[in-house]
This record gives C-alpha cells, sequence and structure tokens, in this order.
C-alpha cells in the first residue's frame, strides 16, 4: 500500500508539473503573460486614467490571459529612463511623452512647431496620415512598436512672480521644459533661460525659485498642482504634444498573434478615451482656474508669440530631416 500510495503521489506530482508547463506555454489555455507598463504622470490625470482603463481592457478582451502591471508616477524613472528600458525589453509599454522620444526619432519633434495646431484635432488629423505612417516607421526600426497617439495637449506658460503677456515679458526669466530640443528652442527665441528638470522635480524645484515657471498643458498643471506655486497662468497655446505610447518588440514577441490583435485593440479603445478626457479636462481645469481667486489667468498677445517663434520653424527646415518637417507644415496648413 506503501508502495502504490508513493507512486500515486508521483503520478499526481507529474500531472500538476505538467500543468504548471503549460501554463508558461504561449497559445496554451492555462498561459497568462504580464506586461509593465511604466508613464510619468500623476494619479488622476487622463493618461493615467487611460492605462487603467488599457489593463482592465486587456484583461477583458484575453480572457484574462495578458496583465497589465502599471508604474506610474515616474516609478520607472522618467521618460527618457523608461525608453532605454523599453528598447532593452525590461519595460513593455511606456505612455511616454513626445520630448523625451524625440530622442529616439527626432522628426518626432516637429509635431511640436510652434502655433501650427489650434487644437488636439488638427494634430490628429496630421498624425492619421502620411506623417504618422512615417514615424511610426523609424521607431519600428528601433525595436519599437507604436501602439498609438494620445494627447498631451496645448501647452500653457505658468510662472511665480508675474504673467507672461508679450514675449519680452520671458526676457531673463529661467524655465524649466522637458529635455525637448523643439521646446528649447521655442523658449531660447522668447528669450528665456530654460533649464531642464525631471518632471517629478519640477514642483519643489518651483516652490524653491531654481525656477521662475515653467510650460504644460493644463491637465497636467491641474493634475500635478503646479498652480499651487506659479498662480500666474499665461495661455500661450504655443505648441502641442503627443503622448508616443508605445510597445517594446521584445514584450510584443511574448504574446500570440491574437493577443496582439487584442492588446492593439485595448490600446484604440483606450486612447480615444484619453484623447477626449484630455479635451474635457482642458474645458474644466480652465474654467476652475478662472473661478480660483488665488490665481491669475491672462491671454497672451498670440501675435507677437507667432512673430518671435517663427525662426524656429525656418531653423528645422534647415536641418537634415528638413523634408519631413515641411511635410508637418504642409500637412497643417501652416
Amino acid at each position: 500500500m506503501t508502495i502504490r500510495s508513493t507512486r500515486r503521489c508521483l503520478l499526481a506530482g507529474s500531472a500538476a508539473a505538467l500543468l504548471a508547463g503549460q501554463a508558461l506555454l504561449p497559445g496554451s489555455s492555462w498561459a497568462q503573460t504580464t506586461l509593465t507598463l511604466g508613464h510619468g504622470a500623476a494619479p488622476g490625470n487622463p493618461r493615467s486614467v487611460a492605462a487603467e482603463e488599457f489593463a482592465k481592457l486587456v484583461d477583458e478582451k484575453t480572457g484574462g490571459e495578458v496583465k497589465i502591471n502599471i508604474a506610474g508616477s515616474e516609478q520607472l524613472g522618467n521618460d527618457v529612463a523608461m525608453l532605454t528600458s523599453l528598447r532593452t525589453g525590461a519595460l513593455d509599454i511606456t505612455a511616454n511623452s513626445q520630448g523625451a522620444a524625440s530622442g529616439l526619432v527626432p522628426e518626432l519633434g516637429a509635431l511640436g512647431l510652434p502655433f501650427i495646431f489650434e487644437d488636439a484635432d488638427e494634430a490628429f488629423a496630421v498624425l492619421e496620415g502620411p506623417v504618422g505612417d512615417e514615424l511610426e516607421s523609424k521607431f519600428q526600426d528601433l525595436g519599437i512598436i507604436t501602439l498609438g497617439w494620445w494627447d498631451n495637449g496645448i501647452r500653457h506658460i505658468t510662472t511665480t512672480n508675474k504673467p507672461v503677456e508679450q514675449p519680452e515679458d520671458l526676457k531673463g526669466l529661467k524655465i524649466r521644459t522637458p529635455a525637448d530640443p523643439m521646446t528649447i528652442d521655442i523658449f531660447q527665441a522668447l528669450g528665456a533661460a530654460t533649464e531642464q528638470i525631471a518632471f517629478s522635480e519640477l514642483y519643489v524645484a518651483l516652490q524653491q525659485g531654481v525656477v521662475d515657471g515653467q510650460e504644460n498643458p493644463l491637465a497636467n498643471i491641474a493634475s500635478s498642482k503646479l498652480y499651487e506655486v506659479t498662480p500666474n497662468i499665461s495661455l500661450s497655446a504655443h505648441k502641442w504634444e503627443s503622448t508616443p505610447f508605445l510597445a517594446s518588440q521584445i514584450g510584443w514577441a511574448r504574446l500570440t498573434p491574437e493577443q496582439q490583435a487584442a492588446v492593439q485593440e485595448a490600446a484604440t479603445e483606450a486612447g480615444q478615451l484619453q484623447r477626449q478626457l484630455m479635451k474635457e479636462a482642458d474645458e474644466k481645469h480652465l474654467a476652475d482656474f478662472q473661478a480660483d481667486p488665488n490665481l491669475n489667468v491672462n491671454e497672451v498677445d498670440r501675435e507677437a508669440f507667432k512673430e518671435a517663434t517663427a525662426p524656429v520653424i525656418e531653423s528645422w527646415q534647415q536641418k537634415e530631416f528638413g523634408d519631413f518637417v515641411s511635410k508637418v507644415v504642409e500637412a497643417a496648413g501652416s
């Protein structure tokens, strides 16, 4: 009896081991793959909300076979660090920033040319044509899959001590910008000194006077409470930026074709939600800021700003990828 019991246990153990092995086989009904998604946005930001929705949709559309583990608020490093992790396969997906991603694909920076888009709808109309196709091809050459283009909004200036109405008001000010060549060029053309500070450190840098101001969409200004330390909100609308939603080809290869299709479908739906949330956030936060007696919200002389930043467009058209820059300008109707 002891021998039979031992044999029975061995057989049961072998069966359990076989089932455990099946759980690791791609395409098996037992298979479950976990992908990590990193982003830098604060909780409540449209990027953060859409990431949560993406995870939920992936779970539903794959029947639980694929799980998304979300690490927001720069838990995995800043956008540049996350892109490096993406290329090595240490990170699977990131809702990143246009500035950081243009370090890999410089042409992407052309989407942020000053004053070429009035709103996000105009920008997405350009991205959904040949311009977007070309950018996706360039990312693919680097081992990165473009799951979609999210909205990082029309950007505005906030300052600590005085509002900005004319380009001259920026002269002598230290303005924090992301490590984005286009944004740096814009603010240097306006006469400001630029500082590159991690977004997670920006609030304290403003609070301590390391910089005099910064630029971001209203949704980011609200979710990270930047208005508390920069009460002057100047509606410059100087540029638009995308949030590239990117995946590592290394992580992507762990999925079956059916799972890849489901994840892409989830990314598209989450992207539609994120764009809508950004639009709603702009309207809501503008109204909230204007109603707050502690804040000063003002318009800028946009024609003067356009004139001051026009040389930026010209200089970018002289770059080695100037033909692409001209395609963006032409597609935008500028």
